[in-house]
C-alpha cells in the first residue's frame, strides 16, 4: 500500500518533565516508521523552537507533557499547515488540563471519581483516602495516594511543585485498567497489576514492578462498559488519531475514567502497543496506521 506521506519528522524529547520518557517513545517510533518505509528525521525541540527539516510532509508527535500534549506544538504545526498525529490544538488543551477535562466528563455524563480543586491555602473536603495530582502534568508525575492525615501535607506540596492548582480525587479501590483507541477502533483493555494496587511513577518506571495483562480478564458487561466509555471520552474531548483512556474499576464493576492520554507512551513495551499486539497489530504497522491518520485542525 503506498505511503500517504514519505518524509516525516518524529518530535521527541522536548522541554517537559517527561523528556526522558519522550525520547524513548520517539526513538522507538522513528525505528518503527523506518522499518515501515518512511524517510524519518528525529527532532528534539528542547528549547520550544520547532525547526523541521525541509520537505517535511507530516509529523509524528511523541512529545509527552508540556509543549507536546497541551496544544502548544499543535498550534505551531497548524500555523504551518503541516499534518501531525494525534489530537488537535484545542482537544489537546482540554485533555491535558485535568480540571477542564473533569468538567467535560461531567457534562457528558461520563462517570469519574468525585473530586475537588485546591489552590494553596485551600482546605480539603473529601474524606480520605484520596489521590492528589497536579492539574496539568502527565506520566504520574506529582501523583500521590493519601491514606492518612499524616501524609496529606507532603502529598499536596508535591502536587503544587508543578502548578498552582491541585486536583484531589476520591481514591477508587479496585483494578487499574487502560483502553487504547486508534482511529475509531477500540483496542483490548490492558490491566495493570501494580504493587499494593498503586500505579505511581515509581511503579510505572521500575522494571518488573508491575505486571500487565492483555487482554484484561473481564466479564462481558465490564468489557462493554469500558469500550463504550473509552469512545465517549475520546469523542467528548474531540480527540482524533489515537489515544488511551485510563480507568479504575471498582469491585462491583463500576467504571471510572481517570484521564485521557492524547500522546501515550510509545515504546514497543508501552501499553498502547501491547493492546494493539493483542489485536494482531505489530508495532511497525501501528506506527504506520497512526502516521496515515495525521491531519491539521483545518484538514481532518
Amino acid at each position: 500500500m503506498p505511503l500517504k506521506f514519505r518524509k516525516v519528522a518524529v518530535l521527541m524529547g522536548g522541554p517537559s518533565a517527561e523528556r526522558e520518557v519522550s525520547l524513548a517513545s520517539g526513538r522507538a517510533v522513528a525505528a518503527g516508521l523506518r522499518r515501515a518505509g518512511y524517510d524519518v528525521s528525529e527532532v528534539d525541540p528542547a528549547d520550544r523552537v520547532l525547526d523541521l527539516p525541509p520537505e517535511t510532509e507530516a509529523v509524528f508527535i511523541a512529545l509527552h507533557g508540556a509543549f507536546g500534549e497541551d496544544g502548544e506544538v499543535q498550534a505551531l504545526l497548524n500555523e504551518r499547515g503541516i499534518p501531525y498525529t494525534g489530537a488537535g490544538e484545542e482537544a489537546s488543551r482540554k485533555a491535558f488540563d485535568k480540571v477542564v477535562s473533569k468538567g467535560i466528563f461531567a457534562e457528558a455524563g461520563i462517570p469519574t471519581a468525585p473530586y475537588e480543586v485546591l489552590r494553596k491555602g485551600g482546605r480539603r473536603t473529601l474524606a480520605l483516602p484520596v489521590v492528589t495530582k497536579p492539574a496539568r502534568q502527565g506520566s504520574t508525575i506529582g501523583l500521590c495516594r493519601v491514606l492518612n492525615d499524616d501524609d496529606w501535607d507532603d502529598a499536596l506540596a508535591e502536587a503544587f511543585l508543578y502548578g498552582d492548582e491541585a486536583l484531589i480525587e476520591a481514591y477508587i479501590a479496585g483494578r487499574e485498567l487502560t483502553v487504547g483507541i486508534v482511529g475509531d477502533e477500540v483496542l483490548p483493555a490492558v490491566e495493570i497489576v501494580a504493587p499494593e494496587e498503586w500505579y505511581d511513577y515509581k511503579a510505572k518506571y521500575t522494571s518488573g514492578a508491575c505486571r500487565y495483562v492483555v487482554p484484561a480478564p473481564l466479564d462481558a458487561e465490564v468489557s462493554r462498559r469500558l469500550a463504550e466509555s473509552a469512545l465517549r471520552t475520546y469523542r467528548a474531548l474531540d480527540c482524533r488519531g489515537f489515544g488511551r483512556v485510563d480507568y479504575r474499576v471498582s469491585g462491583d464493576g463500576a467504571v471510572y475514567v481517570l484521564e485521557m492520554n492524547t500522546i501515550p507512551g510509545f515504546t514497543e513495551t508501552s501499553l498502547l502497543p501491547k493492546a494493539a499486539a493483542a489485536r494482531g497489530i505489530g508495532f511497525d504497522e501501528l506506527c504506520d496506521m497512526i502516521m496515515n491518520l495525521a491531519a491539521t485542525d483545518n484538514l481532518r
